[in-house]
């Protein structure tokens, strides 16, 4: 099998509007330990992996106001998604109400409202 790729194109950063820049700064910071690649500026940061493995995760204060629906979350994988959700819940996500069912993967709200999912793999 070939996999093409296009014009070396690659995903360089996930960006996540949000309302509340500093909360969700802290949030991400400590749900994924990134650290931001520059010292955060005008609601805009470049979050990134110190191990330099996962993709960037930038976050963007939004001018638009808060969006009722969002076309955008994000999977974390983990080998251990019950003691994650907790720790997420701890650090002030919010399980998705109404709860989905599903043995797979937990959907939370990140402290903006945003939909991401811990998703049970057990290689993480």
């Amino acid at each position: 099998m070939t996999v093409r790729r296009a014009g070396g194109v690659r995903i360089g950063s996930i960006v996540l509007d949000c309302d509340d820049f500093e909360r969700m700064l802290a949030f991400w910071r400590e749900a994924l330990a990134y650290e931001p690649r520059e010292p955060p500026e005008e609601g805009w940061v470049v979050l990134r992996d110190p191990n330099g493995h996962g993709p960037n995760v930038s976050l963007n204060r939004s001018s638009e106001g808060h969006l009722a629906e969002y076309r955008l979350h994000l999977d974390l994988y983990t080998a251990t998604p019950e003691a994650e959700v907790v720790r997420l819940l701890g650090l002030g996500a919010k399980l998705r109400t109404p709860a989905q069912e599903s043995r797979d993967f937990t959907v939370l709200e990140d402290p903006d409202g945003n939909p991401f999912c811990v998703v049970g793999k057990p290689d993480g």
